[in-house]
Protein backbone atom coordinates (compact mmCIF):
# COMPACT_ATOMS: atom_id res chain seq x y z
CA UNK A 1 0.00 0.00 0.00
CA UNK A 2 2.71 2.34 0.65
CA UNK A 3 4.71 1.68 -2.38
CA UNK A 4 1.44 2.25 -4.38
CA UNK A 5 0.88 5.37 -2.96
CA UNK A 6 4.75 6.47 -3.23
CA UNK A 7 4.46 5.65 -6.96
CA UNK A 8 1.14 7.78 -7.39
CA UNK A 9 3.16 10.74 -5.13
CA UNK A 10 5.98 10.03 -8.10
CA UNK A 11 3.68 10.28 -11.01
CA UNK A 12 1.97 13.50 -9.71
CA UNK A 13 5.07 15.24 -9.18
CA UNK A 14 6.23 14.32 -12.42
CA UNK A 15 3.08 15.86 -13.84
CA UNK A 16 3.32 18.99 -12.33
CA UNK A 17 7.03 19.50 -13.11
CA UNK A 18 5.58 18.86 -16.63
CA UNK A 19 3.10 21.35 -16.62
CA UNK A 20 5.28 23.61 -15.45
CA UNK A 21 8.04 23.51 -18.14
CA UNK A 22 5.62 22.64 -21.18
CA UNK A 23 2.37 23.78 -20.21
CA UNK A 24 1.10 23.34 -23.94
CA UNK A 25 0.57 20.01 -26.04
CA UNK A 26 -0.43 18.82 -29.27
CA UNK A 27 -3.99 18.84 -29.32
CA UNK A 28 -5.49 15.12 -29.58
CA UNK A 29 -8.70 15.73 -31.94
CA UNK A 30 -6.25 17.13 -34.94
CA UNK A 31 -2.97 15.69 -33.80
CA UNK A 32 -1.39 18.61 -33.44
CA UNK A 33 -2.80 19.59 -37.45
CA UNK A 34 -4.74 22.49 -37.00
CA UNK A 35 -7.25 21.01 -39.35
CA UNK A 36 -9.99 18.53 -39.11
CA UNK A 37 -10.51 16.43 -42.58
CA UNK A 38 -13.73 15.03 -43.49
CA UNK A 39 -15.18 13.23 -46.29
CA UNK A 40 -14.98 15.98 -48.53
CA UNK A 41 -13.91 19.43 -46.96
CA UNK A 42 -11.05 20.33 -44.55
CA UNK A 43 -11.93 22.55 -41.28
CA UNK A 44 -10.22 24.24 -38.52
CA UNK A 45 -10.13 22.47 -35.58
CA UNK A 46 -12.67 23.22 -33.36
CA UNK A 47 -10.72 22.51 -30.31
CA UNK A 48 -7.68 24.45 -30.76
CA UNK A 49 -9.33 26.76 -32.91
CA UNK A 50 -6.37 25.89 -35.40
CA UNK A 51 -3.81 26.68 -33.20
CA UNK A 52 -2.22 22.92 -32.56
CA UNK A 53 -1.50 23.09 -29.44
CA UNK A 54 -3.74 23.16 -26.14
CA UNK A 55 -3.18 24.12 -22.52
CA UNK A 56 -2.61 20.98 -20.23
CA UNK A 57 -5.12 19.73 -17.53
CA UNK A 58 -2.50 20.30 -14.49
CA UNK A 59 -1.58 23.58 -15.87
CA UNK A 60 -5.13 24.98 -16.31
CA UNK A 61 -5.57 24.25 -12.54
CA UNK A 62 -2.67 25.58 -11.53
CA UNK A 63 -3.42 28.91 -13.38
CA UNK A 64 -6.65 28.71 -11.86
CA UNK A 65 -5.42 28.38 -8.15
CA UNK A 66 -3.34 31.34 -8.45
CA UNK A 67 -6.13 33.34 -10.04
CA UNK A 68 -8.30 32.44 -7.14
CA UNK A 69 -5.33 33.35 -4.35
CA UNK A 70 -4.87 36.59 -6.55
CA UNK A 71 -8.01 37.76 -6.16
CA UNK A 72 -8.12 36.48 -2.16
CA UNK A 73 -5.04 38.05 -1.47
CA UNK A 74 -5.30 41.21 0.76
CA UNK A 75 -3.16 44.29 -0.86
CA UNK A 76 -1.81 46.93 1.20
CA UNK A 77 -3.21 50.29 0.02
CA UNK A 78 -1.42 53.08 -0.02
CA UNK A 79 -3.08 56.71 0.08
CA UNK A 80 -0.11 58.88 -0.61
CA UNK A 81 3.69 57.37 -1.41
CA UNK A 82 5.61 59.48 1.03
CA UNK A 83 3.64 57.72 3.98
CA UNK A 84 4.74 54.70 5.26
CA UNK A 85 2.14 51.81 5.64
CA UNK A 86 1.58 50.66 8.94
CA UNK A 87 -0.85 47.04 9.42
CA UNK A 88 -2.84 49.01 12.06
CA UNK A 89 -4.75 52.51 11.89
Amino acid sequence: MALASLVALLALAGYTALCGMQPFARCRKCSGTGVRQTRRKVTVCRRCHGRRYRLRIGRRLLNTGRDIHRAGTRHPHRHNADEEFTPWP
